[in-house]
């Protein structure tokens, strides 16, 4: 029996312990600082911009295929063992087109996605009129749209307590307030094979065989404890949550709106998120939030779907996003110099899409 540790109890350290309880006898555990619900997964808007995605090889192609695939089983799965309800869009995401946008190329994509096994829509504006009557299409000129059916958005609070429940379930032990003040680790070399660590926290201390560090910000803390640090740097991200007496356009067909890096996604009961800001940090790592900003957002989204106007504002929210500094995100991979500690962490503005790819990656490099 091989102990497991993940410290990091977001969607992506709640995935990577769901995936590794499946089917194992070993042990496994999560340690976070904060209660469930405090950190970056629950600021976000949840959408799985997957396929509609312009990446057609790559890592990153990889990541995305991987997670939609293992999206259409993981939920239903999920729902079985645990009987909660995960609320889960999958109508779809219409992505806005304009005059700048490339026909030839967006032809070629519809290509590759088939030959690839997935569903692409080029909309002109007559079908998407059709389809979406409630955009509005000369004033923000606006040429058409690629539809993906298999893309879609998901309540990343949700879904990130209904991984961790589920893990529960299979066995794996969770220990939430105990913030982490010092990891002893043997590096790798030529006289040991770093077998073991021991993590110790404010309420207690761990021994584990496996670390697995799932931390989003609090990466660089934790690796600069093992004298190799890797900068993890926030980028801020504000949205708005609205109200209309009705829904917009059709209410059988409620796909995710997405232009100009604006999201307009339907929660159901008439209400809808919208967003997001994406806000950098100063020349001291700090970054703060600018109301303008987000109003700027809604007036996009406003532009969009002039119904939204007359929508009430029930709350607007703020996270920071998790982006590597002078690294491809996300990082997936062993920490340097050490053979039993793996960092999976930097997903930037795409943790809950690439958390089930994720997840799936780090128990490929466990087996």
């Amino acid at each position: 029996m091989t102990k497991i540790t993940i410290i990091g109890a977001g969607v992506i350290g709640s995935a990577i312990a769901y995936e590794l309880s499946i089917n194992t006898q070993n042990e496994i555990t999560i340690i976070d600082e904060k209660s469930p619900a405090q950190g970056c997964s629950c600021a976000a808007l949840g959408v799985l911009m997957g396929i509609i995605s312009r990446k057609t090889k790559g890592r990153d192609w990889k990541l995305r295929q991987t997670s939609i695939s293992r999206y259409q089983t993981l939920i239903t799965e999920l729902e079985q063992l645990t009987g909660d309800k995960i609320a889960y869009n999958n109508q779809g995401i219409v992505k806005l087109l304009f005059p700048e946008d490339d026909l030839i190329k967006l032809q070629k994509l519809l290509v590759t996605r088939k030959r690839q096994g997935w569903e692409l829509e080029i909309w002109d504006t007559v079908k998407l009129k059709e389809q979406l009557p409630q955009i509005e299409i000369f004033n923000n000129n606006i040429t058409g749209a690629v539809y993906s059916p298999q893309d879609g958005q998901i309540n990343p609070t949700q879904l990130t307590a209904t991984l961790r429940k589920a893990a529960q379930l299979n066995g794996v032990s969770c220990h939430f307030g105990y913030k982490v003040q010092k990891i002893e680790a043997m590096p790798l070399n030529e006289s040991n094979s770093g077998q073991s660590c021991r993590i110790y926290t404010e309420g207690a201390e761990f021994e584990t065989d496996i670390l697995i560090i799932a931390t989003g910000l609090g990466t660089t803390y934790l690796t600069n404890l093992l004298e190799q640090p890797v900068d993890i740097r926030p980028v801020l991200g504000q949205a708005l949550q609205l109200k209309l007496e009705n829904s917009l356009g059709n209410s059988d067909f409620q796909p995710v709106i997405t232009g100009n890096d604006v999201h307009i996604s339907p929660l159901g009961n008439n209400e809808y998120w919208v967003g997001a800001t994406v806000e950098f940090p100063n020349e001291k790592g700090e970054v703060f939030k600018e109301e303008k900003l987000l109003e700027e957002v809604r007036q996009q989204a406003i532009a969009f779907c002039p119904q939204l106007n007359y929508a009430k504002i029930i709350k607007t929210w703020s996270g920071q996003r998790p982006r590597p500094e002078n690294q491809a995100a996300p990082i997936i991979k062993k920490l340097e110099g050490y053979h039993n500690i793996i960092l999976a962490t930097g997903h930037y503005r795409n943790g809950v899409l690439l958390a089930p790819a994720t997840a799936l990656k780090v128990k490929e490099m466990l087996t």
